[in-house]
C-alpha cells in the first residue's frame, strides 16, 4: 500500500487481492480478513476497505455471507483469466483506433505499451 501513487488505496486493496487470489495464494472458499481488522492493520477507514471489498464482489473475485464474511469465490481461475482479458481488449481497441486516428503507427504504440508495462 502507497500513499504516494496516484492510485487510490481502495484499487491497490482489491489489485493486490486479486492477483493473490490469481496466483492461487487465495484459495476458493478461503476467508479474507474482515473489514474492520483490515482497516485496523492497514490503519485506512473501514470505507476505504469496504469499497475494495465491493469491487472485489463485483468483478466476480469474492462472496460476502452474511454474517459470516467475504470468501474467494469458488469461481475457477479461468473464469478470472478470461474475464481480465476481456477488459484489457476493450482498452487496448480504444488505443488502436486513437493511434490509427492520429497517424501513430504499430510500432510506436508497441513501444508505448512495452515503456507502460514495464514501468510498474
Amino acid at each position: 500500500m502507497s500513499n504516494k501513487t496516484s492510485r487510490p488505496l481502495y484499487e491497490q486493496i482489491s489489485t493486490q487481492v486479486k492477483t493473490q487470489i490469481m496466483s492461487g495464494e487465495l484459495k476458493a472458499g478461503e476467508a479474507l480478513p474482515s473489514i474492520r481488522s483490515l482497516a485496523k492493520s492497514l490503519q485506512i477507514s473501514i470505507l476505504t476497505v469496504q469499497k475494495a471489498y465491493d469491487l472485489l464482489q463485483a468483478d466476480g473475485f469474492i462472496e460476502t455471507t452474511a454474517g459470516k464474511g467475504c470468501f474467494v469465490s469458488v469461481q475457477n481461475q479461468d473464469f478470472y483469466l478470461e474475464e481480465q482479458q476481456k477488459k484489457i481488449e476493450e482498452r487496448l481497441n480504444e488505443a488502436i483506433e486513437i493511434a490509427l486516428a492520429s497517424g501513430i503507427p504499430l510500432n510506436k504504440l508497441i513501444n508505448l505499451l512495452t515503456l507502460l508495462y514495464e514501468e510498474d
